[in-house]
């Protein structure tokens, strides 16, 4: 399986723990690198779809962030809303090589 897509290095591994969330600039990119209990990696947009606060100053308990202006919730590993429901994270494609986390941004996302 071929992936075309152009990933670029965040950050070690190492710099993201288990239970944690840490944001990462990427070239003109932010990232929010979510590293849930179990192992789990997500990367997503650090703007909250609601009214576009940062998520990285909300709250992450086990998996489920919770935004800090107006109390939305998702859960981290789907990227769906806990409450409300019906609304989403923007999550970019993310994969671990040589103990390094990269992500892929749409290119659609900057205009070149």
């Amino acid at each position: 399986m071929t992936d075309d897509l152009e990933y670029h290095k965040v950050c070690e591994l190492d710099d993201v723990w288990e239970g944690e969330m840490e944001l990462f600039d990427v070239g003109e990119n932010e990232v929010l690198i979510i590293h849930s209990p179990g192992m789990e990696l997500r990367a997503y947009s650090p703007i909250c779809p609601h009214q576009e606060f940062s998520l990285f100053d909300g709250e992450l308990e086990n998996c489920v962030l919770t935004c800090s202006a107006h109390l939305w919730q998702f859960d981290v590993l789907s990227g769906e809303g806990v409450n409300p429901t019906g609304t989403s994270l923007t999550s970019y494609p993310i994969k671990v090589e040589d103990e390094a986390i990269w992500v892929a941004f749409p290119e659609n996302d900057k205009d070149s």
